[in-house]
C-alpha cells in the first residue's frame, strides 16, 4: 500500500481520445510537498507518512503550529496529513512526492469535503415528490408528509428520511480512472466530478478495488525522478554518457590537426 497524497481541486474540463470522444475530468493540483515525519510499529503501531503541503508564511499560523516546524526544523506548511501505508514504501524524510506519483490509465480513490448547502428540506435532499397541488392541500405543497407509525412503536424510526443539514460532509469516490498528467504544471486530470468547492483539498490515493499498473513508481514518486528508474538504466544512460564524450574529443583532436597543418603550410609559402 503505497502513500496517498493531497490536492487542489481546481474545476473541470473536457480531454478528448484517440478515438475523438471526450471525456469529463476534473483538475486537480498538487501542491509542495515534504516528507516531515514516520509512524511506525514498534513505538506508534502501525507505518504511515506524514506529509506537509503548500508553503505558508509562519505569521499566518499559530503558535502550537510554530513550535512543531521549528522543533523539526522544517519550514512552515500550510496542511500536514497522515497516509497509513505498507512496510516496504516508506520514502526518506525530506523527499517531496509529485504529481508522477500517479500514472495515466490507473484508477484512484478520491476524498473530500462535499458543499454544504444548510438545512434543506425533505424534496431537495432527498428527492421526494412532495404533496398533490390539489384543493384542500393548503401551503404544505413540499412537505415531506407524515413521518410517524401506528401505537406500535409509537415513534419515528432512526434514521427516517427527513429534513435536515444537506452537504458538508465527508464523501469518497471509488474507483476513478486517471486521464492525463501534466508533470511540469503538477495536474492530475481524473476521470469524473470529484466532490467539494472549487479550491479544496482533496485526497487521492490507490484504488482499494483496483489493481496497481506495473508501471507505477515504488515507494513513491519522488522529485528526484533518477530514484524511480532502475540501476540498469542508470548504467546504461551513464555509458552513453561517456561514449559521447570520446566521441567528441576525438573530433575536437582533429580538427585540431587539420587546422595546424594548414598554418604550416601557409608559413612555408611566406617564406618561399
Amino acid at each position: 500500500m503505497r502513500t496517498g497524497v493531497l490536492a487542489r481541486k481546481l474545476g473541470m474540463t473536457r480531454v478528448y481520445n484517440a478515438s475523438r470522444e471526450h471525456n469529463s475530468v476534473t483538475v486537480l493540483k498538487v501542491p509542495y510537498s515534504v516528507v516531515i515525519g514516520h509512524r511506525k510499529t514498534e513505538v506508534d503501531g502501525y507505518n504511515a507518512l506524514i506529509l506537509g503541503f503548500e508553503k505558508v508564511n509562519s505569521k499566518y499560523l499559530k503558535k502550537p503550529q510554530k513550535e512543531l516546524f521549528s522543533k523539526i526544523k522544517q519550514e512552515s506548511l500550510k496542511k500536514i496529513k497522515e497516509f497509513r501505508i505498507s512496510e516496504e514504501n516508506f520514502v526518506d524524510k525530506g523527499k517531496s512526492i509529485i504529481s508522477s506519483h500517479f500514472v495515466v490509465g490507473q484508477y484512484v480513490d478520491v476524498r473530500s469535503d462535499s458543499i454544504g448547502k444548510g438545512f434543506a428540506g425533505a424534496m431537495k435532499r432527498h428527492n421526494f415528490a412532495g404533496l398533490r397541488a390539489s384543493h384542500g392541500v393548503s401551503i404544505s405543497h413540499r412537505s415531506h408528509g407524515s413521518t410517524g407509525n401506528s401505537q406500535d412503536p409509537g415513534r419515528v424510526w432512526k434514521g427516517k428520511k427527513m429534513a435536515g443539514q444537506m452537504g458538508n460532509k465527508k464523501v469518497t469516490i471509488q474507483s476513478l480512472e486517471v486521464v492525463s498528467i501534466d508533470e511540469e504544471r503538477s495536474l492530475v486530470l481524473v476521470k469524473g466530478g470529484v466532490p467539494g468547492s472549487i479550491g479544496g483539498w482533496v485526497e487521492i490515493s490507490d484504488a482499494k478495488k483496483k489493481s496497481l499498473p506495473a508501471n507505477v513508481p515504488y515507494p513513491a514518486g519522488v522529485k528526484d525522478s533518477l530514484k524511480n528508474i532502475p540501476n540498469e538504466s542508470i548504467k546504461t544512460k551513464e555509458a552513453e554518457n561517456l561514449e559521447k564524450k570520446e566521441k567528441s574529443e576525438v573530433h575536437e583532436t582533429k580538427d585540431l590537426e587539420q587546422s595546424t597543418k594548414i598554418s604550416t603550410k601557409s608559413n612555408e609559402k611566406d617564406i618561399k
